[in-house]
């Protein structure tokens, strides 16, 4: 609903700026970036055993039908992000922290039971829709409540977690698909159904977790916002930190429009060149992540004759250079900028893919050595991939950031992630190795161009407050 602007002076931004690094932060973000973790595991899981689900004695699935189950997955994560990304925005961070997370477990121990294509491609897409929703309430929780000067390097952690998820998913697959251990029906249930529980974990980290108080000023909560830094303060003033009085403050608007008619306009109008490069950054790397990764299973099963049993051991390295990406080279998205390190991952990733894709397609590499160079071309995209998520988080007013982050996850996942899987999925079918590697060019050429978008819109974001970058009307004037 449309509401009459209200602006006021407040310190609130400035004091959570300005903490130090604590306990507490760690305690954030452990219990709110576990839901990457939750999403590594369950991608890993359903690529791990997708050449289990081809068994007759499973669901007897197809390449392509194990492929659209896949874009289901993805198609309920872009409806999901929309729907709940916008109760985010209006009814706070906090309160979706929990109703996504309870689509997810339901949805995700469901899959266990599937009896065919339509009931696991329907779990699935519910699934999605709750790890989606999950994206844009947390997203938008962890930038606003953390220091300004560590943001881009924790940001970049935090979604490199999916990789540890997916570590441990390609680890849990060597033991629940081992037909000696679990008959091949009683297995990828079983993953499924693990999956969820641990989720269960999350519930009980997540009780104490305040809601954002930057959410809270701009909802003309500007008390209780307060109260609840005060109450922060004192937890880290606890753990033996000295806390420094603010020093400046940031104009705050207590009365905010988030109509849809301002989404729209403050989108696609005021920062215009913020949504091309939004849109573009996630496109790209949905586009390559989830067509590559999501069928690097059926790939090492139709061209190297993997046995299902055996495909976490392939998985365990590539999901660890992905872990490593983000976590080494975080640090270099605040102290160098974001506009060169953005443009360098995208870039590095594409040229690194093209060259994997060819030397593939000559059957110059075995199974160990294209995952050795997934394992390179992964550290660079897994950073790349981590940095889209940053710059729609970060680039947009505190108000409308769970529908920002929303729009452009839809926007990037449908036009890009929805489809690959599926694409990618008939091009393994196929069993040419010519026309995979079409696909992977194809996947390298949005990289590559996504990076040279970067290198123009890309904005000086590091260290700088979430109030300071929303402030910013224009990329020229910036550079200056």
């Amino acid at each position: 609903m449309k509401t009459e602007r209200q602006y006021v002076e407040s310190d609130i931004p400035v004091r959570l700026d300005r903490l130090p690094w604590s306990r507490w932060h760690w305690r954030v973000v452990t219990a709110l970036g576990i839901t990457w973790l939750l999403d590594g595991l369950e991608v890993t899981l359903v690529g791990a055993v997708a050449t289990v689900l081809r068994e007759p004695e499973t669901l007897d699935l197809t390449e392509g039908q194990i492929g659209a189950a896949v874009s289901a997955y993805l198609a309920g994560a872009v409806l999901g992000a929309l729907f709940f990304g916008r109760l985010t925005d209006t009814l706070g961070r906090k309160k979706l922290f929990f109703v996504t997370l309870a689509v997810y477990l339901g949805a995700s121990l469901l899959t266990a039971f599937s009896t065919g294509i339509v009931s696991f491609a329907v779990f699935r897409f519910f699934t999605g829709a709750g790890i989606g929703g999950e994206y844009s309430a947390i997203n938008a929780a962890v930038d606003e409540l953390l220091p300004a000067r560590v943001r881009g390097r924790a940001d970049l952690a935090i979604n490199g977690t999916y990789w540890l998820g997916a570590a441990l998913g390609a680890l849990g697959t060597l033991v629940l698909l081992d037909p000696s251990i679990l008959p091949i029906w009683l297995g990828w249930r079983v993953c499924f159904a693990v999956g969820a529980l641990i989720g269960l974990i999350i519930i009980f980290a997540r009780r104490h977790l305040p809601e954002s108080p930057r959410w809270l000023i701009m909802h003309g909560r500007v008390e209780e916002a307060g109260r609840v830094v005060s109450e922060i303060e004192e937890v880290i003033r606890a753990e033996g930190h000295a806390l420094e009085p603010p020093t400046t403050t940031a104009t705050v608007d207590t009365r905010v429009d988030t109509s849809w008619g301002r989404i729209l306009r403050v989108l696609f109008v005021v920062h215009r060149r913020r949504a091309i490069l939004g849109l573009v950054l996630m496109v790209a790397q949905a586009f390559a992540y989830n067509g590559v990764f999501f069928t690097y299973p059926l790939v090492l099963g139709r061209f190297y004759d993997v046995a299902p049993d055996a495909i976490g051991l392939y998985l365990v390295p590539f999901a660890f250079g992905n872990l490593l990406g983000p976590i080494l080279l975080g640090p270099f998205f605040d102290r160098i900028g974001r506009r060169v390190m953005i443009a360098t991952t995208y870039s590095l990733t594409g040229v690194l893919l093209a060259l994997t894709g060819f030397l593939f397609a000559k059957s110059a590499v075995d199974s160990r050595e294209l995952t050795v160079m997934c394992c390179l071309v992964f550290f660079f995209a897994s950073a790349a991939a981590s940095s889209a998520y940053l710059t729609v988080s970060e680039l947009f007013p505190v108000e409308l950031r769970g529908m920002a982050i929303a729009v452009f996850y839809a926007a990037g996942t449908g036009a890009g992630g929805v489809l690959a899987p599926t694409i990618f999925g008939a091009l393994v079918g196929t069993g040419s190795r010519v026309e995979l590697f079409h696909g992977y060019l194809f996947a390298a050429g949005l990289m590559i161009v996504a990076g040279i978008v970067a290198a123009v819109l890309a904005l000086p974001a590091e260290r700088r407050s979430l109030e300071e970058i929303a402030a910013m009307s224009d990329i020229a004037r910036e550079r200056k």
